[in-house]
C-alpha cells in the first residue's frame, strides 16, 4: 500500500501558529530562501510569514481548503520552523502541537496508521 501523507488534506498548523524564522533564511539575504515579499519584520534579526501573527493566523502562502486539500505555495522555498515542523507519526513520534492545530479545526488528530491508510479521496498517481 502507497504510503498517505495527511498533510496535503490537513494545512491546520498552516493556519494556527506563527511562522517566525531568522532573517538570513529570506531571499533578501539568500538565493532561493523564503520570497521576502511574503515576510513581516518580527523583531530584530527575525521575520515571520504574513498572515501568521494574529488572532485568526493564516500563512500567505498556503492555498486551499483546510481540512480538504491544501498546498504550500513556496513549499521548496518555506522556512526551517516550517521544514522542522514533523506532524503526528509521520517519524513514529506524536507531535502535540500537530494535534493542537487539527483540534482547533475540527480535524481528527493522526494515528499511525494516517501514514498508510488508503483514502479514498488520494489523488491518481501520475505516469
Amino acid at each position: 500500500m502507497d504510503t498517505y501523507n495527511p498533510c496535503v488534506s490537513c494545512g491546520a498548523c498552516c493556519a494556527y501558529y506563527r511562522a517566525s524564522f531568522y532573517w538570513a533564511e529570506s531571499d533578501f539575504a539568500v538565493p532561493g530562501g523564503v520570497p521576502h515579499a511574503l515576510t513581516d519584520h518580527l523583531y530584530t534579526h527575525y521575520l515571520m510569514m504574513k498572515g501568521t501573527d494574529s488572532a485568526a493566523p493564516r500563512c500567505i502562502a498556503l492555498k486551499g481548503v483546510i481540512g480538504s486539500q491544501v498546498y504550500c505555495e513556496i513549499y521548496e522555498q518555506r522556512s526551517s520552523v516550517c521544514r522542522n515542523f514533523p506532524p503526528s507519526w509521520e517519524n513514529g513520534e506524536l507531535n502535540e502541537r500537530c494535534d493542537k492545530a487539527r483540534v482547533k479545526w475540527g480535524l481528527p488528530i493522526l494515528d499511525r496508521e494516517a501514514w498508510t491508510v488508503h483514502h479514498p479521496d488520494d489523488f491518481p498517481k501520475a505516469a
